[in-house]
Formats: structure tokens, C-alpha cells, sequence
């Protein structure tokens, strides 16, 4: 199955809105190679600001620069975005509603080798519990371009997580996805998997395999985790269970979100949450560390037949 790489795809992107619209700025914190914003670099080197390792710095000039009607693209690896610039992000991007855009690059354990320090497992929970910051994630290299034009369309502060590894393509370039939008990517009847992220791709191997068990499962990308709107949620009422799967900590991820919102609207159904469980990662591959802490294929499979008995 052909792979690409979801920071090569907000790269692209960069470029592409770049030549369109000329209020659009990118900002980097000595890692533009490795979030891929040295391509924008080359190609406007006067809209592109390297900070080094100022964090903060870098989220502060963002929200002056929008405050000035560009439209900033800062960019970090997510440890650092949501982690050590939290309260420049919180103050000086979102309490002022400011047209910032975040992109997290190398979020959670899909991080991999590089170990706890840099595998970010709990960035959707800070940022979602933001007021007023919209949080999206992306699955592979066409679901991340869609999010990004998501988040530049839209008007005020975007956390936008990615990942490291490059992933298998599940879309192609006609996806079409406003924020709020949940894309279901396999139709079932009897369980529903959902999931964000690079997990996606083990809840569509446990969908694999459950089906060849005779389970009619049902498979969704969440590409919002913030806001989660209550007309989009009513697909799940026609299942007997739903399991979420995500590569973060379960407190104030998309499945303790998932559940709370369903239960607000009056959805009642069984449901598992699969997330990493109050423990901090450690190195090792990305498969690895996945069927480690129980975010495999197999994990999942384990999870919906608990649930459904």
C-alpha cells in the first residue's frame, strides 16, 4: 500500500495557499526541516521567520502578526506547540481570537524512537480544553491537505495535529471536509470503530479481521475532535457498541469527548475507550510501541468482542 507523508503534505500546502494569498506567513522554531516548512522557505523566504528554540517567542509574534491581518502558520513539533508554549497559545493566541493557525507535527507515541520527552500524548486535551480553539486532526497525506484548507478557511485559532511517520493513503485528492465533518470510511451494522490519526489505519486492520469473524463493523475518521456537533452523531444510534481508538491519553481525548457528547445527545450505546493509559511513552517503532500499549489491530479486535459479549 502505497504511503506518503503527512508533513510533506502541509509543506505543499504552504506553497500552494502561499501563492495564492499573500497574508499567509509560516513560522518555525529551529525544525523547519523536520515540519517541512523549509519548502515555503525557499520559495518566500520574506514570509518565513525562524525563531530557534523560542517557542513561546514564536507564538507571540504569531498572534502579533495576525493581530496586523496575516495569517500565520506557526509550526513545531507538538511537544513543544501544546506543551511549552501552552500559555502563549492560551493568552495570546486564543483569549484574543486570533487568526493563528497550529501545526503540531510528531504527535503521540507515533513518534516513535525518539522516546517520552518528544511523544506528545496529551495535546488535544490542552488545546481542546482551550475556549475557542477548534482542534483537527489527520489520518493520511489527502485528509491532512483537506484539514489545513479547513483551518485556513476558517476564521480564528486551529490546533491541527500530524504525525511523524508517513501513512498509508486511504483518500485521494477529492475529499472535500469542513470542520465538524466525521468521515465514514467503512459502513457497518453491528459496531462502530472511531477513531483520529494514525490509528485509523489499525481500526480499518480490526475491521479486516472482525469482519471475517462475521462482525458488520462500521469505521470513522474523526478529523475534528473539536467541536464534535450533535447532528453529525447521530449516526452512531443504529449500533449495538462503539469502540474509540486513539493515539493519546484517554482524559480529554476524542473518546472521553466522543462519549460525554453522545450522552448530551441522547445517544445510548456501549462503549469502550482505547487510549494510552496515564503512562508516559517510551522509544521504539511506532508498531511496536502501538501493540505495547494496546492501540494495535489485535487490541482492537480484543476490545470489540468484550463489549459485544
Amino acid at each position: 500500500m502505497e504511503k506518503k507523508s503527512l508533513r510533506k503534505a502541509f509543506g505543499e500546502f504552504l506553497i500552494e495557499i502561499g501563492e495564492r494569498d499573500p497574508r499567509v506567513v509560516a513560522l518555525a522554531a529551529d525544525l523547519a526541516k523536520s515540519t517541512y516548512t523549509e519548502m515555503f522557505k525557499e520559495k518566500f523566504p520574506d514570509r518565513h521567520f525562524e525563531f530557534g528554540i523560542q517557542e513561546q517567542n514564536m507564538m507571540g509574534v504569531a498572534a502579533g502578526l495576525a493581530s496586523t491581518g496575516k495569517i500565520p502558520f506557526a509550526s513545531t513539533f507538538a511537544v513543544f506547540a501544546a506543551g511549552r508554549a501552552y500559555d502563549q497559545v492560551r493568552l495570546s493566541i486564543a483569549y484574543a481570537r486570533f487568526n493563528v493557525k497550529i501545526v503540531a507535527t510528531h504527535a503521540g507515541l507515533a513518534t516513535g524512537e525518539d522516546g517520552a520527552s518528544h511523544q506528545m500524548t496529551e495535546d488535544m486535551a490542552l488545546m481542546g480544553a482551550i475556549p475557542g480553539m477548534v482542534v483537527l486532526t489527520a489520518s493520511d497525506y489527502y485528509s491532512a491537505k483537506a484539514v489545513l484548507r479547513a483551518a485556513y478557511e476558517y476564521d480564528g485559532p486551529v490546533y491541527v495535529r500530524l504525525i511523524r511517520p508517513s501513512a498509508p493513503v486511504i483518500y485521494d485528492s477529492s475529499l472535500k471536509f469542513e470542520i465538524g465533518d466525521i468521515i465514514e470510511i467503512k459502513k457497518g451494522k453491528d459496531v462502530a470503530i472511531a477513531s483520529c490519526g494514525f490509528t485509523v489505519h489499525e481500526s480499518l486492520k480490526a475491521a479486516e479481521i472482525l469482519e471475517r469473524k462475521g462482525v458488520s463493523v462500521g469505521v470513522y475518521d474523526f478529523l475534528t475532535v473539536k467541536p464534535l456537533k450533535t447532528d453529525h452523531l447521530q449516526m452512531f444510534k443504529k449500533y449495538r457498541a462503539l469502540v474509540t481508538v486513539e493515539d493519546h491519553v484517554k482524559w480529554g481525548g476524542l473518546g472521553s469527548n466522543l462519549v460525554a457528547a453522545l450522552g448530551e445527545a441522547g445517544i445510548n450505546l456501549s462503549t469502550r475507550i482505547i487510549a494510552v493509559n496515564d503512562v508516559f511513552g517510551r522509544s521504539g517503532s511506532p508498531e511496536e510501541l502501538y501493540r505495547y500499549y494496546g492501540l494495535d489491530a489485535f487490541s482492537i479486535v480484543a476490545k470489540v468482542e468484550e463489549i459485544l459479549g
